[in-house]
């Protein structure tokens, strides 16, 4: 019986909740919130996505624990958080669109630095990102933050959301812990796969229990580090077939590299080093401009660039699952729901062209404006914005 293509700008569903279409908006942090709470910038960055026809904005990135920011203006969960979030989500469900909070711990991602806190990792190892030791994580830290990842589910249910996505990619702590680079560790938490993966099924386990009925769950992982040593499709397969045999999540968002050893394997692209190594503070623009190219390699760019690796998920995991990477029109959403894909996610397209799936729906030759410059990037901690865009989301010409 040959399997029906579903329209990916029809509604859907994605566990408990409904979408207008099969679009999802990829968490990019954005860099709007100092203080570390909520901003009228915040707001209008996902709103004017929500506008523009997106079926659900992903939130980025909300740490479950002060030690687990990126940098110290990034939102983290408690009390003093909550009204601005609540404000943000009532702000997308005016749109029609619905919002995902995507939460999880940077672990060594960190910057202990900004943070003015230790960072952790599952075994203890220098970070070039703050130029400083990671510590080894305690029995006592992971007991913690798993109980922190429930209380993060738990408010982010409070105030809105209606999707949760915890951050299972890029080497964050619950990535670290599943790759062999990374974790050394020789006790219940480390070692074998599936002691590797203890840590982050137990994450999802908590998640799951405090998210409440109406919410749906997700896990981002990675498919592949993009790192000699690191996880592989070989350990990131059965990792995805045990999250599907627990019964934790409604859908897999299937995302590969390590924004610690290897960031442009997720992105693609252009690397613009010298506009990134411009926002950091001196002692890491120090750093970057002596060893990013080490860091920072080069992979050209090609539409639906993890689908040859996602297929391979597709076919040994019944669970709903979003293809990412490289997609930026109607045909290449079509390639993904004929490949068994459930949702595509969207990230620097919409970046250009906020109001991007509209445009699709009224015309489905639209082909995205985005050059894939990755000067997106350059931009995260100055407020995540293409360059090359107006304010009003309409292309301007390159300039030479």
């Amino acid at each position: 019986m040959t399997r029906s293509v579903p329209d990916p700008l029809a509604p859907a569903r994605l566990g408990p909740v409904e979408l207008r279409n099969r679009v999802i908006k990829s968490a990019t942090f954005e860099g709007m919130t100092p203080g570390a709470l909520v901003s009228d910038d915040l707001i209008g960055f996902h709103r004017k996505v929500a506008e523009g026809g997106i079926g659900m904005t992903t939130v980025a990135y909300l740490a479950v624990a002060p030690e687990g920011r990126t940098e110290r203006d990034q939102i983290y969960w408690r009390e003093e958080a909550l009204p601005g979030l609540q404000r943000l989500t009532d702000a997308i469900h005016e749109t029609g669109s619905k919002i995902s909070a995507q939460i999880g711990h940077a672990g060594p991602v960190a910057n202990s630095r900004s943070n003015k806190l230790p960072s952790l990792a599952p075994s203890a190892r220098p970070n070039p990102l703050s130029m400083s030791l990671d510590r080894a994580a305690t029995k006592d830290d992971i007991r913690r933050v798993i109980r922190q990842h429930g209380e993060a589910a738990r408010m982010a249910g409070q105030v809105g959301f209606d999707a949760i996505e915890v951050h299972v990619g890029h080497n964050y702590l619950a990535s670290s812990f599943l790759s062999p680079n990374i974790n050394r560790r020789k006790d219940e938490w480390g070692g074998s796969f599936e002691k590797r993966a203890a840590f982050p099924r137990a994450i999802l386990q908590e998640v799951r229990e405090h998210a409440g009925d109406g919410v749906a769950v997700l896990a981002k992982i990675n498919m592949a580090d993009g790192v000699k040593g690191g996880l592989w499709l070989d350990e990131s397969i059965p990792f995805a077939q045990l999250i599907e045999q627990d019964g934790t999540v409604d859908a897999l968002e299937l995302t590969g590299g390590s924004s610690l050893l290897n960031p442009m394997f997720l992105f693609r692209g252009d690397v613009p080093m010298k506009q990134m190594a411009a926002t950091q503070m001196w002692l890491l623009k120090l750093g970057m401009n002596m060893f990013g190219k080490f860091v920072f390699q080069n992979y050209p760019y090609e539409p639906l660039y993890f689908l040859d690796y996602a297929r391979q998920f597709r076919r040994e995991v019944s669970l709903p699952l979003v293809l990412l990477g490289g997609v930026t029109n109607h045909d290449h959403m079509t390639t993904a729901m004929e490949e068994g894909f459930d949702f595509v996610a969207m990230a620097r397209a919409v970046l250009r062209e906020p109001n991007l799936i509209n445009r699709i729906a009224q015309d489905q030759a639209t082909k995205s404006a985005c050059l894939h410059c990755n000067l997106c990037a350059a931009s995260i901690f100055t407020g995540t914005r293409c360059p090359l865009a107006t304010t009003a989301g309409v292309p301007q010409p390159v300039l030479a």
